[in-house]
């Protein structure tokens, strides 16, 4: 893998994209140390040292790489762009013109990365609002100094203005990223974030009780989880699928055999993004009440305590559904069995049309099963054994959530560097 590593950048245009790629993710962790115009930099580090801080904008300021907490202009990371990416997804539900557009090609899908970029502007606005109106109450509860010590209207405006500017800009990095340099942009910036706040994480397990060897504990459950990641995202569901011949013109088409393959999570990190989020908005709801109601109360001991019993039962459902829901949204076993017809294809046993795409919806099923028990296990099993250990302040960093972005990212990857280096003929990083 070494020697893979060395040919990588021994290619001059592979290289010139791996050194483009990594200069960007340089410039994403640079602006997380930006504060934002109005916010005082001493008195937010001040705030992180002696005040704690919402739990429910933990997830927000992991995928950001701390820079939330850091009230930087990067402060909203790529959250915006990951939930309008989600939404716009959604609305080929809801809405039948956004199906026709993603049927299009490529110019509907153009169409629909222009409505994404737009809704994400939106949602920038809205967060950031929201972010720096609570900044000097609800962000460091107990906090003796104010992070926007001028919390007049102008200044306020300003400070949303940038913030909302960073996150255009993330999103403007990403595309580079994507069209210049190596890998998915937007999840490469993911993975910069999640793997920034490892090193932090670390070292608070170690100077926590039990040292060195809780260290080895979490480290040895963290190398367990990411076996069991790749061995499940490399695993796929081959259904073989056999092309008639067929004449166009004077050529002969078809008469190959190939196979559709269908991975065991297709929904990937999604579902437990949802379920996390549904989870936090009672928590959002309980934190602008009056504390000392009971319903508060009962919502901050079941539902805002990740290692909670109710908590970890709603979890798992939500995983389990959001599993099987955004998994029927993005395949589609009518779509798929007409295109196969279309074009003289045909699963050997199975008859074209309505049977094949009956046949796909069971196979489809049966995989989803699968991949919804191992979304829940990797989601719940670190929260239960890093609360047993009580280390709590280091859930969402090592979360089940957390590797599962890192490792999924870092294959896709290494899987496309790979590609390159086969294409010019040099022995890949999967040998």
């Amino acid at each position: 893998m070494l020697s893979a590593f060395a040919q990588a950048f021994r290619t001059p245009d592979l290289r010139r994209k791996l050194l483009f790629t990594l200069g960007i993710m340089a410039i994403f962790r640079l602006g997380t140390f930006i504060p934002a115009p109005g916010v005082s930099y001493p008195n937010v580090q001040q705030c992180l040292a002696s005040a704690g801080t919402a739990d429910l904008l933990g997830m927000v300021n992991l995928f950001s790489g701390g820079a939330l907490l850091q009230l930087s202009v990067f402060a909203l990371g790529i959250m915006p762009y990951i939930t309008a990416s989600i939404i716009v997804q959604l609305m080929r539900v809801v809405i039948p013109r956004f199906e026709e557009l993603h049927k299009e090609g490529q110019a509907g899908t153009a169409k629909l990365t222009q409505y994404t970029r737009y809704l994400t502007i939106f949602l920038a606005v809205l967060q950031s609002a929201v972010i720096v109106t609570v900044a000097n109450t609800q962000l460091f509860p107990g906090c003796p100094v104010l992070p926007i010590p001028d919390d007049s209207p102008v200044n306020l405006l300003l400070t949303i203005t940038a913030m909302t500017a960073g996150t255009g800009l993330i999103m403007w990095l990403g595309e580079l990223i994507t069209e210049r340099g190596v890998g998915n942009g937007m999840s490469l910036l993911i993975f910069t974030s999640i793997a920034a706040s490892f090193p932090g994480a670390f070292g608070s397990v170690l100077q926590g009780n039990g040292g060195v060897a809780r260290l080895l504990v979490v480290i040895g459950l963290i190398l367990l989880i990411t076996l069991l990641i790749v061995y499940v995202e490399q695993s796929q569901r081959r259904v073989p699928v056999q092309y008639a011949k067929r004449m166009v013109g004077r050529r002969m088409y078809g008469g190959s055999s190939t196979y559709i393959p269908i991975k065991i999570n297709m929904a990937n990190v999604i579902p437990v993004i949802f379920a996390s989020s549904l989870l936090a908005l009672p928590t959002l709801a309980a934190q602008f009440a009056d504390q000392s109601a009971g319903w508060v109360q009962w919502i901050l001991v079941n539902v805002a305590d990740p290692a909670a019993p109710l908590y970890l039962a709603i979890f798992a459902l939500l995983i389990l559904f959001f599993t099987f829901f955004y998994t029927s949204i993005t395949f589609n076993p009518e779509e798929v069995a007409d295109n196969m017809k279309r074009y003289g294809g045909f699963i050997p046993g199975i008859r074209a049309g309505r049977p094949t795409a009956e046949y796909l919806q069971y196979v489809i099923t049966r995989i989803t099963t699968v991949g919804a028990i191992y979304l829940t296990l990797v989601a719940l099993i670190p929260t239960v054994i890093f609360a047993q250990m009580g280390i709590n302040q280091q859930m969402m960093a090592f979360g089940g959530t957390s590797v599962l972005i890192v490792v999924g990212v870092g294959l896709q990857t290494v899987k496309e560097i790979d590609s390159q280096l086969q294409q010019r003929h040099y022995e890949g990083f999967l040998r």
